[in-house]
């Protein structure tokens, strides 16, 4: 037991550093070219160097693996069913887990079995989240590293669906009666495919996220470019995410940036609508969204883009709103927990009313276990779902109608 605590307390520091090292990095993507004088001497003068020559060995490798790809000399394996890849060209915020739960449902609704592959890191609270999300679906869900080899162990499993009943499906406008054979799998939902070369899709969905939709338009990691801007080439439909939180002004600058790439894409604009809340000692019990309506709140969250959470929480109607950014997929400990504890009671004395937390559903699925430590305070979990803005006359309809399209076509040509 002694051995234990001396070598919690040894690993306490390394695991701070680590996450100074992450917020660094994080700030240092977000910071363009313009703006490096505001950057304290030791960033600017010695990280920056450091990192853009980091960013273009990182493009070289990109583009070498890219090119490997492309001649054959690393394979690339094509699946039975189609695949639909939903990616992106930069890191975290952009909805990914929230479009691939709704092609997922939207495929059950109208009898096409979807199988979810996901990799699962980062504590797998995405995994756990669709999970929770699908369970009522038919939606199967494999997660790891080879993708390729889950989604055989799958297929043996559950079977799949021929191309002709596959077309008969996209055809029909409502669910299917159940059948022995409905329960094969029909469509593969590929999370977080974009870079994923080594499986073959059918159709590229790219999230874009509005708030921030390129960064300081350099590669990781003096950047958050996942791929350079050409690579929107690659892609049969753009979707803009938080678009709701974006000026009109700006989400046509991101549209034009996209036109340059492709002038015939389609784009549609999408929001994490939110639900209802839950609190953690009573998850099974739904709560308005009016719940925190005048209330002082402390946004904790640990996800790739917390601005969006914390300005959709504003639009709430909270008093006053604070925050606690940890890095993307941060595992909390308990000295997050007594920093939290600490926050929420400096709140509860400036203003002299009982503050709540508030967390987003990825940050609960992550390590529900852990958050049993804020037993005094009250923490609720935003509940959201993905919504499509209508633009242009492209609405939620005129999404799934391209959806069934693109991949009628596909199998139609294969």
């Amino acid at each position: 037991m002694i051995r234990y605590e001396e070598s919690d307390k040894l690993e306490l520091p390394l695991r701070e550093s680590m996450e100074r090292l992450r917020k660094l990095v994080a700030l240092m993507a977000i910071t363009p070219d313009s703006r490096l004088s505001e950057l304290p001497f030791h960033q600017r003068g010695l990280l920056v160097p450091v990192f853009s020559f980091a960013s273009s060995l990182y493009g070289l490798s990109l583009s070498l693996r890219h090119r490997l790809f492309l001649s054959s000399h690393l394979p690339t394996h094509r699946l039975p069913v189609p695949v639909i890849s939903v990616g992106n060209l930069t890191w975290g915020g952009n909805g990914k887990t929230p479009m691939v739960e709704f092609i997922a449902s939207f495929f059950d609704e109208i009898g096409i079995p979807p199988l979810v592959l996901t990799r699962g890191y980062g504590g797998g609270d995405e995994v756990k989240m669709l999970k929770s999300h699908l369970l009522p679906t038919s939606a199967r869900i494999g997660a790891g590293s080879n993708r390729k080899a889950i989604a055989d162990s799958l297929f043996e499993r559950y079977g799949f669906m021929d191309a002709k009943l596959l077309l008969e499906k996209l055809s029909w406008s409502c669910k299917s009666g159940s059948s022995s054979v409905d329960e094969k799998i029909g469509v593969v939902v590929l999370d977080d495919g974009m870079q994923h070369w080594s499986l073959f899709r059918d159709v590229e969905i790219v999230m874009v996220n509005g708030l921030m939709p390129w960064g300081n338009n350099h590669l990781i990691p003096r950047g958050p470019l996942r791929e350079p801007l050409t690579a929107l080439s690659r892609a049969d439909v753009v979707v803009v995410h938080h678009a709701d939180l974006v000026s009109d002004t700006e989400l046509e600058n991101v549209k034009s940036t996209i036109r340059k790439v492709s002038a015939s894409i389609p784009i549609f604009f999408s929001r994490l609508s939110p639900s209802y809340f839950f609190e953690i000692k009573n998850y099974s019990n739904k709560l308005p969204l009016s719940v925190v309506r005048g209330m002082v709140v402390l946004c904790v969250s640990a996800i790739g883009f917390p601005d969006a959470f914390v300005q959709g929480l504003c639009k709430l109607g909270p008093l006053h709103v604070d925050r606690l950014d940890f890095s993307d997929h941060h595992l909390m400990e308990s000295n997050d927990i007594a920093l939290v504890t600490e926050k929420v009671q400096m709140l509860e004395n400036e203003f002299k009313v009982k503050a709540v937390i508030v967390m987003t559903e990825k940050d609960y699925y992550r390590d529900p276990v852990i958050l049993k430590q804020l037993h005094d305070s009250k923490v609720f979990i935003l509940c959201s779902s993905l919504q499509f803005l209508p633009s242009n006359e492209q609405s939620t309809r005129d999404f799934t109608r391209k959806l069934r399209k693109l991949l009628q076509n596909k199998i139609e040509f294969q």
